[in-house]
């Protein structure tokens, strides 16, 4: 039976929904299998619907059940009485809890008179412990002299809202209250004084969640949903408020309210002021936005002189309310979370995840519960090998956008320091487009300036081909080749590129310069499968159009290296149409003969085949077709007899069911070399340079082969 954890507010504006978010998100990180109910939805302190199922949905595969409304629950109470609305409420429940390890219940907030009844009663029916969440009660703490003053006083009354609610859950010797988090806290000793208090209490802290104020920066397009301004030009409606403004002042005087992300207020027949906004955001200033008040649309003339600023970006929004009491609107709008900001609701769930009491959280499902690799859990973990790694990865597309957006990206992450081959400018030119800068993690190199270097190494490893110095020259033209050489010669750790170029491209550049590793047969592919509840590993579905049974061994043994590599399981299924001896010709023997050779290089490998895929997947047809498998029915490595049934099953999986897949990664490398898809997204291009990164800190740095496996 799943554990339920009821996470219950210890005061108003509790931050539940986010509390669960990062409960769900670190438990998945740990291999717990996680589900989410909210029993009861209520409407937003601004009359909007209840959002808690749509954001964990939103940053999870969990589609949580539909909650009772709260007017059903009214009804409920008045007609039939609690027991009738808790009925309801459990049905819901109960089909969420199997499979499950731990179930997170969100409770009502404070407000409705049905509150203090209906709180008790879900945690008495679910059979539940109980998690408190409160915010700190006087905000960020001041650095004036008596701000640690106030910040003790503030840690005792929140440890004493925390204790009077956990006093509903304790019953004689019974205490349901596993511990407390809280929300917005300042920095500085006031995490210390708070859980002190809250051991005086007789509660423990689960969670310190430091106060982040770009945590609560909206969206322009928020304040448009909210405000339903006219929009006179849309601009960048993804920019986010960092503060308002009102530009009441001449133009010199109130130059300094025109910074990045400031929402400037005036009226609209300031054109003085339009005009100098305008100019900053043409020089460069991201504002979030320019709202004109007083429904003052400005003259055409001056409209027709800021046609340019469109091309920045700049949204030009227009209401008919005075500048100050819209400058009030916007900052008393709704700081909660909309399900379609994923970039917010992501940071604001890890915020939460990173800071939860990890011992806390193993403690939830105990040590005997089973364990899987969840997608969130392999992102997280990739993510952790990856900072530890500590490399430097070439990018020889350097001027794609998706590329260099990752490159910020990972420097941003700490996921490793990148490298972007290209002219300077025009990566420069790619970056400012994208609104963003280059950070100490990214460095730009012209491979036109370094190419010539690399010249005689070049034409020395390919002798044998009857390669010369202007053959080597010729092939040094291509960026992909300057990385690739730069990686041979210990300038960096790995290279992902393929942005642009074919996969043909990129694995041959690979094999002429990198070459593979000794020992192995061929060099081979994998893609990491994030299905809905664990991540599998597909080979090989991009390299070897027709492997024969020794291929397909190496396959095999590279793939199950890979899984224990990034913290997989290997269990390994030869993928044929038949099942065991229930088929026959000579694709079936190759695949059975390649497993009795894994077998026999590897034995203690888990293995099996020919297996049909549902047999390999799918218990319940395991049992039927292969009972006593030690593969059959929980595979995590499928290996295909061919490229044709590999590449088709892995993009029939990933665009049918809508799953996510990483890679694909090359293996069989003297040194790691990665592909991309030509249509992969920026987020795409960031997990593969984490795979990259991983893959060097494992096979460390050895010597590439002589001569490469292939031509």
């Amino acid at each position: 039976m799943a554990r339920s954890v009821l996470v219950v507010p210890a005061a108003s504006d509790a931050h539940l929904a986010r509390t669960c978010l990062g409960l769900l998100r670190a438990l998945d990180r740990l291999g717990v299998r996680v589900g989410f109910v909210k029993p009861v939805s209520q409407l937003r302190p601004n009359g909007g619907p209840d959002r808690s199922g749509a954001l964990v949905a939103a940053v999870s595969s969990l589609q949580p059940p539909e909650p009772l409304s709260a007017a059903e629950l009214e009804f409920q109470l008045g007609a039939g009485g609690m027991d009738t609305a808790l009925e309801k409420i459990v049905a819901a429940w109960e089909p969420v809890c199997r499979g499950r390890d731990v179930v997170v219940i969100e409770a009502v907030s404070p407000g409705p008179l049905y509150a203090t009844r209906i709180i008790p009663a879900l945690a008495a029916a679910f059979d539940a412990d109980v998690l408190l969440a409160a915010r700190w009660p006087d905000g960020p703490a001041s650095e004036d002299g008596d701000g640690e003053a106030r910040a003790v006083g503030a840690a005792g009354q929140l440890a004493e809202m925390f204790a009077i609610a956990a006093g509903e859950y304790s019953s004689g010797e019974e205490q349901r209250v596993l511990g407390c988090v809280a929300h917005d806290v300042p920095p500085g000793p006031a995490t210390a004084q708070l859980r002190a208090a809250l051991e005086r209490c007789g509660l423990r802290l689960i969670a310190a969640v430091p106060h982040r104020p770009d945590l609560g920066w909206l969206r322009v397009l928020d304040l448009v949903r909210e405000l339903n301004p006219r929009v006179l030009a849309e601009g960048d409606m993804t920019r986010r408020i960092r503060g308002v403004a009102v530009f009441a002042q001449g133009v010199p005087g109130g130059l300094r309210v025109l910074t990045d992300g400031r929402l400037v207020v005036v009226p609209g027949d300031r054109h003085d002021v339009i005009m100098a906004a305008c100019l900053a955001a043409l020089n460069g200033t991201r504002l979030a936005a320019l709202l004109l008040s007083a429904g003052i649309e400005p003259d055409p003339r001056i409209q027709e002189l800021t046609t340019a600023t469109v091309a920045s970006g700049l949204p030009i929004l227009m209401v008919d309310d005075d500048s100050y009491p819209t400058a009030t609107r916007v900052r008393d709008l709704d700081p909660g979370l909309p399900a379609d900001d994923i970039e917010r609701v992501e940071a604001v769930t890890a915020s939460i995840a990173d800071v939860l009491d990890p011992s806390w959280l193993a403690s939830l499902a105990g040590p005997a519960r089973s364990r899987r690799l969840s997608p969130v859990a392999f992102r997280y973990h990739l993510t952790v090998l990856a900072r530890a790694a500590d490399t430097c990865i070439v990018l020889p597309e350097g001027t794609e956008p998706r590329v260099a957006a990752a490159a910020v990206a990972c420097a941003e992450q700490g996921i490793a320091r990148c490298l972007l081959l290209g002219p300077p400018e025009e990566v420069a030119a790619t970056v400012h487009g994208l609104g963003l800068r280059l950070s100490a993690g990214v460095t730009v190199t012209d491979p036109r300036q370094i190419a010539e270097r690399y010249v005689a190494p070049l034409a020395e490893l390919r002798r044998h081909r009857g390669w010369t110095r202007d053959t080597a020259r010729d092939h040094l033209a291509d960026p992909a080749v300057v990385g690739a050489m730069m990686l041979r010669e210990g300038a960096v750790d790995g290279m992902v590129a393929g942005a642009v170029a074919t996969t043909a491209s990129t694995v041959r550049t690979a094999l002429q310069v990198v070459g593979a590793r000794p020992g192995c047969r061929l060099v081979s592919s994998v893609f990491f499968m994030c299905l809905p509840d664990e991540v599998v590993i597909y080979g090989d579905c991009a390299v070897n159009p027709q492997p024969d049974a020794d291929d397909l061994a190496e396959i095999a043994i590279q793939s199950a290296g890979s899984a224990v590599a990034f913290g997989i399981e290997p269990r390994i299924a030869m993928i044929s149409f038949s099942t065991g001896t229930s088929g026959a010709g000579d694709d079936v023997e190759k695949v059975a003969r390649a497993t009795e050779i894994v077998r026999q290089r590897e034995p203690g490998l888990a293995v099996d085949g020919p297996l049909q895929y549902d047999a390999a997947a799918v218990a319940s047809v395991a049992q039927a077709k292969r009972p006593g498998s030690p593969v059959a029915g929980r595979a995590t490595v499928f290996i295909f007899p061919d490229l044709d049934s590999g590449n088709a099953t892995y993009k029939a999986v990933q665009r049918s069911a809508h799953v996510v897949s990483i890679g694909p990664m090359l293996q069989g490398l003297a040194l790691p070399v990665n592909d991309l898809s030509r249509g992969a997204l920026a987020d795409d291009i960031v997990c593969t340079i984490a795979l990259t990164a991983v893959q060097a800190r494992a096979g460390s740095r050895g010597q590439p082969g002589s001569e490469p496996v292939h031509r």
